[in-house]
């Protein structure tokens, strides 16, 4: 059960990487806080840390996928073929903490808090969603404003939302290749009504990053389709799901220390309200040891084989279940057909008390038996705002989300604008510049548009990259002294000019 991912007070009225900064599993007292097992490397996503003096466990081997790479990025296998969501790590260690019981019996299923993909056809008509009655707009969390109301170009005419108070739905744009996420959507007498909207790429990582990071309903920041059992997997004659799987727990497993890790970006913004040690974003994996053979339930049995391949991530709460891996709505999965089944229920009781969360990964590989060594390096430069012009009065850009640009109307001279607040640099904990690391700032512009970077600290400029034109660079070690980041935008003359900065680490 997702919360909006920011309070209502901050709403205004207006018109891939491949390991995890997994945190220590050991029992700490109240004051003291978990700490990430390894430094990950923002370019790379190996752990620079050495493995664990202990060994590592190899995870089971799952059969030969019958998916293709073209297979991906599409409605039925989304995100990229490396995306994390469809790599598995070939050699992992486990924490010690155990998902305790609660209220309910694991489950593993469709439901009111669970969610569907929508397929749009070009022949879709297009659908205007608007706020709730009574509230100041649809929240967007990307460009962190409130909006009057958000059109979808293409929407389903079978779209129904969770019927749960999330009321998530996902519709999938292949034509433009974006995943329209909702949260709390609904259908009031033809109107459609929603309280958050996000976007995701359809070939993206499946996840957020530094700038764009929040990409879907869930509470991790991601559409409630990723790592969802699909209806089109269940009955596939496949031993196990070929990606990794979305899981929820209750507020008893949840970490009362980590709001979230890598990868990440966002989680219940009441998370100190948990009494648990497991945060959003962890990797939980069965251990190769489990005996999938003395589950009877196929269905679960499938499942038990993905746990101990591909693993699940925590991505959002719920109330009362100790773990609830989502199905897909719409489809006949159902663990206790004809009635309660006392050997399933007790066989998710086993399976909770050996999930284990995963703190160290390596030699990923995926699903086409391809070892994955590093995927494109985070974008850390945000272009969100808020933008104010050097001359009083002049002109200022407005961020597109879309485009994760800032664009210039059509201008008679060249106009400057700054963002000098911290949204300049990411805010997300796990891809924050490192003092000392190198980094290379970069520039996408059109129309002779131009961005620069600067920073002050310690009572004087550290560094100031100029005015950098499209395709220029700039590289640089990050201070030392703490100080504040100011990024500037230089419109072209005539049309419209979009720019976009970017900033990442250098491998060394």
């Amino acid at each position: 059960m997702s919360n909006l991912a920011v309070p209502p007070k901050f709403i205004f009225h207006t018109t891939f990487l491949l390991i995890t900064a997994f945190t220590v599993q050991a029992k700490v007292s109240q004051a003291q806080v978990f700490e990430p097992i390894c430094q990950v490397s923002i370019s790379s996503g190996f752990c620079k840390k050495e493995s664990p003096s202990t060994g590592l466990l190899v995870p089971q081997v799952p059969e030969p996928s019958v998916y293709q790479a073209s297979d991906f990025s599409t409605f039925e296998r989304p995100f990229s073929v490396n995306s994390l969501w469809n790599i598995r790590p070939r050699q992992v260690a486990f924490g010690n903490v155990v998902i305790p019981e609660s209220t309910y019996y694991p489950m593993v299923g469709t439901g009111k808090y669970s969610s569907r993909a929508f397929l749009a056809s070009p022949n879709d008509a297009s659908v205007t969603v608007y706020p709730p009655a009574g509230s100041m707009g649809v929240w967007d969390p990307d460009a962190e404003m409130n909006r009057a109301s958000v059109t979808i170009p293409h929407w389903p005419a079978e779209t129904v939302p969770a019927s749960g108070t999330d009321g998530h739905a996902d519709i999938v744009d292949v034509e433009s290749g974006i995943i329209h996420s909702f949260w709390q959507l609904r259908n009031t007498d033809g109107r459609w009504t929603a309280v958050q909207y996000a976007w995701s790429r359809l070939d993206g990582r499946g996840w957020g990053d530094g700038v764009h990071y929040f990409q879907g309903a869930r509470a991790a920041g991601i559409p409630p389709m990723a790592g969802l059992i699909r209806k089109h997997e269940i009955n596939d004659g496949a031993s196990q799901y070929n990606h990794a799987l979305s899981m929820s727990l209750t507020y008893n497993g949840m970490s009362e220390y980590e709001q979230y890790v890598f990868p990440a970006t966002s989680g219940d913004r009441t998370w100190k309200d948990n009494t648990g040690r497991i945060p959003t974003g962890a990797l939980m994996m069965l251990p190769p040891t489990f005996d999938a053979t003395k589950i009877s339930n196929l269905d679960l049995r499938k499942v038990v084989n993905t746990l101990k391949t591909y693993g699940a991530y925590v991505v959002d709460r719920n109330v009362g279940t100790p773990f609830y891996i989502y199905v897909e709505n719409g489809s006949d999965f159902n663990l206790h057909k004809g009635g309660w089944n006392s050997a399933v229920a007790n066989d998710l009781q086993r399976i909770r008390a050996a999930l284990r969360q995963v703190t160290y990964a390596r030699d990923w590989v995926n699903s086409q038996g391809e070892a994955v060594a590093s995927l494109a390096p985070l974008n850390m430069a945000s272009m969100r705002g808020p933008w104010r012009p050097i001359v009083q009065g002049e002109t200022f850009p407005v961020f597109e989300s879309a485009l994760q640009s800032v664009v210039f109307g059509p201008t008679n001279k060249a106009y400057t604008a700054e963002s000098s607040s911290d949204r300049a640099i990411s805010r997300v904990k796990w891809a924050k510049p490192v003092k000392g690391r190198l980094y290379e700032f970069r520039v996408e512009a059109s129309n002779g548009g131009r961005a620069y970077l600067r920073y002050w600290g310690g009572g004087v400029q550290q560094f100031h990259s100029r005015a950098l034109s499209n395709g220029e660079t700039y590289r640089f070690r990050w201070p030392t002294v703490d100080g504040a980041s100011i990024l500037g935008v230089v419109s072209g003359i005539g049309e419209k000019t979009v720019i976009r900065a970017i900033l990442n680490e250098v491998p060394e």
